[in-house]
């Protein structure tokens, strides 16, 4: 299994780091989940990643750790 950096973008105004960090969270807890990603893979190649918000939810509603590839 290969292993994988997802990170997501917003630019939040903010005092401080910590309050950016603090509105990043509240947004995530209570806001829609973002579709567009940037994954960084194991070679440092970097891929910007736009999900079908459909597939996305399918794919969530899945228990995949019960997938034999994934052990």
């Amino acid at each position: 299994m290969h292993k994988f950096t997802v990170s997501i973008t917003r630019e939040i105004e903010a005092d401080t780091a910590e309050e950016a960090a603090l509105l990043m969270y509240q947004e995530l807890a209570t806001g829609q989940v973002p579709d567009r990603y940037t994954v960084t893979d194991e070679a440092k190649v970097t891929t910007d990643v736009t999900l079908d918000r459909n597939k996305a939810d399918e794919f969530a509603s899945i228990d995949h750790t019960a997938d034999p590839g994934n052990w």
